[in-house]
């Protein structure tokens, strides 16, 4: 029978050889309570220094300065909430209202005539949408003539109806849709140079604009392909007759039609891939001579009328290479005052590049414009060098060469510097 004074011994015994056998179990506890005594030693510094900050606070903060600064902070979360609400508020709106628009002023020096500073013009474009079936969209043309008064021209307005994702009805004045330059380049801040090529003006062989309906659209053609479209029916043009000839083509879009016949045409483009375009336009339909020898004139009987463009654009990284055909062709009648009939037509080739980090850009640019009055045929090589201040607002210096009638104005070569601004 074992003594209590053995089995302490054994039990001593036993303890030391447990230890002996476990010497990292036993360091391991040891370290982590010192861990643990350590971390807690530092908490209860820690929410000693928190307790005394606290009592500061409360001794120097009173009641009335926490409902201040409740108030503030009410009043600052209400502020940004209606700010948030009202930055949204258009994304949910039925009905917005969008100006947008150009202007540009430049200088001229040519050798038939006197340098001056011949160009300023204001261009407002006012669009005003309802939900996502209607919209309005016109602009207006403010330009200083030459004796200083006001000119003021609607360049076009019509409420275009959204029929669907492809198909867009217009009505009202439309910028002409046949050809490329005139309905997309014309824009001061877009044109590459500082005039537009001979022929795309007034009396010229591209159409100007038309008053009557339209329909217009686009649709997809696998990933990457596009085709676009335009038909239209019109007043159509007015003729213009002098000395007993055609003087011009007047296509300014006129709210009358004199002759009671009407034109139709439109466009249809091809981009097999984004960056090139390839479209064909046409038009057709009856015009009649309407004022003659600067006076209006009625009665006279009307004629064939018909148009014919074709046009290409490519971009290739900073080249930009585009070029158009087209044409304006009024048929004889010989009951007329102007028996004979004409034809206009022009066509251009024009190269750009952007170099320097885009800031800089060359244009070279050749057009063959033909009248039937050999005082307004010319052919023209143009040049310029633009800096672009912003992606929409530029510097243009530009010369032209220019070959027409000797003792012309389209046989004067010229210098160009314009500035033009698009928001």
């Amino acid at each position: 029978m074992k003594t209590p004074r053995k089995r302490k011994a054994i039990a001593t015994s036993l303890a030391v050889f447990i230890l002996a056998a476990t010497p990292a179990l036993a360091q391991t506890d040891a370290t982590r309570i010192a861990e643990l005594e350590a971390k807690t030693a530092a908490m209860v510094e820690e929410l000693t220094a928190l307790r005394t900050e606290l009592d500061k606070v409360k001794q120097t903060v009173s009641v009335s300065d926490l409902r201040t600064l409740r108030t503030e902070v009410i009043s600052a979360t209400q502020t940004a909430q209606r700010a948030e609400k009202a930055a949204n508020e258009w994304k949910n709106t039925t009905a917005v209202t969008h100006l947008a628009g150009y202007a540009a002023a430049g200088y001229t020096d040519q050798k038939i005539g006197t340098g001056s500073f011949s160009a300023a013009n204001f261009n407002p474009i006012f669009h005003f949408q309802y939900g996502d079936r209607i919209l309005w969209e016109s602009e207006l043309e403010f330009e200083i003539g030459e004796n200083g008064e006001t000119e003021v021209a609607l360049e076009y307005s019509t409420i275009d109806v959204f029929l669907n994702d492809y198909l867009v009805f217009l009505a009202g004045k439309f910028i002409s849709p046949l050809g490329n330059f005139r309905q997309n380049l014309h824009p001061s801040w877009i044109n590459k140079l500082p005039s537009a090529p001979p022929g795309f003006g007034h009396d010229g062989a591209a159409p100007l604009a038309d008053v009557g309906f339209q329909l217009r659209g686009g649709i997809l053609i696998g990933e990457q392909s596009k085709l676009t479209y335009s038909g239209y029916i019109g007043n159509g043009p007015k003729l213009e007759g002098e000395d007993g000839e055609l003087h011009g083509v007047d296509t300014d879009g006129f709210a009358a039609d004199a002759d009671d016949e009407k034109i139709i045409g439109g466009r249809i483009s091809f981009l097999p891939i984004p960056k090139l375009e390839i479209g064909l336009s046409g038009a057709f339909g009856d015009a009649a001579v309407v004022e003659n020898d600067e006076m209006d004139f009625e009665g006279d009987p009307s004629r064939d009328y018909r148009v014919l463009g074709v046009d290409a654009a490519y971009q290739w990284n900073n080249f930009d290479f585009r070029g158009e055909y087209i044409q304006q062709d009024i048929g004889d009648q010989a009951n007329s005052v102007a028996p004979e009939g004409g034809k206009w037509e022009t066509w251009y080739l024009q190269g750009a590049y952007k170099f320097a980090q885009a800031k800089w850009e060359g244009v070279l640019r050749y057009t063959d414009y033909t009248s039937p009055h050999a005082d307004h045929s010319q052919k023209q090589l143009a040049m310029g060098l633009n800096y672009l201040i912003a992606p929409n607002a530029v510097i243009k210096l530009g010369y032209e060469i220019n070959d027409g009638l000797g003792g012309e104005e389209t046989d004067s070569d010229r210098w160009m510097i314009q500035v033009a601004y698009g928001y």
